[in-house]
């Protein structure tokens, strides 16, 4: 009988953003993959540490310790090949990472192999294959370098956060706000209230999140969901009656009219947060794992660049 992962959360994570692997791809940068490979291979006894997903994934997979179903699977998605992927596969052993599956395209672009695998949120260093996914109608995010490890007891409940605008919604109200100004965009959320705003790149993995907590009793749900955005009153009333249209579930909403985000952030406890907007996410990533979501709408708009490549 087929495996199937159609009931599961599915997440692709690239080597470089679930273990800390700067040193090595700045081998790959400054002297070329055959030094990488060379490297790599050499040192393939010894464990990584964790990167900036590494919480994340953790927490996740402790889902499935929780349900009697297999709730969440996380796949590495790696421009590494087989040869070079030893060390990463004895590095997942060791933290007791229940992580089976693995895409190794040895250089190529990992995007079209999202698909196959059912994939609901990739999250990788490297821009291109984020913007690929992203152009695929993926949810997916250039992860940020953080370094903070979260304590075991930290990791029962899991914590993610969302920006509104150009990441759970589309771009809409947004290209009003840069292309008219703030007045503008008052009057427009004021006018367009009752109207739900279009879906943006995550609203479906929200959707996905929302239904996993309900299937845990109320008072033990270990999914904890945020949105952090810059709006504020009267612009809140769109994005509610949204959520409500879209029926799904968002334990806090901060609406913090400019206020920088990362205090906040931190406070909740993000395990990860996903921004459009470099400043935001960068700014963020000092306190929380962060990433940006450069999502371009068919108006052509995007966040904020952050150059990266990846050999993971």
């Amino acid at each position: 009988m087929a495996v199937t992962l159609d009931n599961c959360l599915v997440v692709g994570i690239s080597s470089r953003a679930l273990f800390d692997l700067d040193k090595e791809n700045a081998i790959f940068e400054k002297e070329g993959l055959d030094a990488y490979r060379t490297y790599q291979i050499e040192h393939e006894e010894e464990v990584l540490a964790p990167g900036s997903g590494f919480a994340l994934v953790k927490a996740l997979l402790h889902l499935n310790a929780l349900s009697k179903e297999r709730l969440v699977e996380v796949l590495i998605l790696s421009r590494n090949g087989a040869d070079t992927s030893l060390r990463i596969f004895h590095s997942i052993e060791h933290y007791g990472l229940d992580i089976t599956r693995a895409v190794l395209s040895g250089g190529e672009g990992l995007a079209n192999y999202l698909e196959a695998f059912g994939v609901d949120l990739f999250l990788s260093a490297d821009e291109d294959d984020v913007q690929a996914a992203i152009d695929a109608g993926f949810a997916a995010g250039i992860i940020y370098p953080h370094r903070e490890r979260y304590p075991d007891d930290q990791l029962q409940q899991i914590r993610i956060a969302f920006d509104g605008d150009a990441v759970l919604f589309s771009d809409e109200s947004e290209r009003i706000y840069q292309q008219q100004g703030l007045e503008a965009f008052v009057e427009y959320e004021r006018a367009n209230a009752k109207k739900p705003l279009p879906k943006g790149p995550f609203a479906n993995l929200l959707k996905t999140l929302s239904r996993l907590q309900e299937s845990f009793p109320p008072d033990q749900v270990p999914i904890r969901t945020a949105l952090v955005t810059a709006r504020n009153a009267p612009a809140q009333e769109r994005v509610i009656r949204t959520l409500r249209a879209w029926n799904v579930r968002i334990d806090e909403a901060f609406f913090l009219g400019g206020i920088p985000k990362k205090d906040v952030l931190e406070k909740f406890g993000a395990h990860i947060f996903f921004d459009d907007q470099d400043i935001h996410a960068s700014g963020a990533s000092e306190v929380v794992p962060s990433a940006r979501v450069p999502y371009k709408s068919e108006h052509g708009m995007s966040g904020g660049n952050n150059d990266g490549n990846e050999p993971a």
